[in-house]
């Protein structure tokens, strides 16, 4: 059974999501301050957790940063701020999803399936994709630059192997999303720039001069498949 953790200083809004989501087969623990969601997040790490951004001792954005530096465990997060600048900073320190408040328990439970199953090894295909000195474990759900493991959220790794199992060939915004999130989310442009932006940071010697993950302009985005792009 998976375990959520819940971060929201909203004592109303929690229980109605506890009871929500555990009436559909999850163990919910809520904490309603920083502090507590990082001890818990510690103590006995969740398969996703859920955060607000408003919260009454650490400032969201920043509790996003310490998790994720602690963990690659799912972040989806749950604001009141629904600008646009709010999610694309919060996806730069790692948030895997984003969701605006209001919003209805059925979306909820519709993009923690989908951050769950982005996080899940995937079956069948070959299991291994390399490029030079960067290797794709598709199974295992990690990639290795010269060795070392690339710190990528679970979605940021789904947009890698996506791009990966379509070298030489150009994709768009549009079907990124779709290939990385189906249904399920509610995906904007600027979201793919921020993380393909954050896995060039990660995989690319020179992130302003890629070589792996290239721009073409007004068309999409292109993973090199030559050998010596590594």
């Amino acid at each position: 059974m998976n375990r959520l953790l819940l971060i929201d200083d909203d004592q109303r809004l929690g229980r109605m999501l506890v009871s929500y989501l555990e009436g559909a087969g999850f163990v919910v623990e809520h904490t309603i301050d920083g502090k507590s969601g990082l001890e818990a997040a510690r103590r006995s790490p969740p398969a996703a957790i859920l955060l607000d951004l408003m919260l009454p001792d650490i400032d969201g954005l920043e509790l996003c940063r310490r998790l994720r530096s602690q963990a690659n465990t799912p972040i989806l997060m749950l604001t009141a701020r629904g600008e646009e600048t709010d999610r694309i900073v919060g996806l730069e320190l790692g948030a895997d999803d984003y969701l605006a408040k209001p919003f209805s328990p059925r979306e909820l439970l519709a993009r923690i399936r989908a951050v769950l199953r982005r996080s899940q090894p995937e079956a069948g295909g070959q299991p291994i994709l390399r490029f030079g000195r960067l290797e794709i474990d598709r199974e295992r759900r990690t990639a290795l630059l010269d060795g070392a493991t690339c710190d990528l959220t679970a979605y940021q790794f789904d947009l890698l192997r996506v791009l990966a199992e379509n070298a030489g060939r150009i994709l768009s915004r549009e079907q990124l999303m779709e290939r990385t999130r189906g249904d399920d989310g509610q995906a904007f442009d600027r979201s793919i720039d921020v993380h393909i932006s954050r896995i060039r940071a990660v995989i690319e010697e020179d992130p302003k001069d890629p070589r792996r993950i290239l721009t073409v302009r007004g068309a999409g985005y292109l993973f090199a498949s030559r050998q010596d792009a590594g």
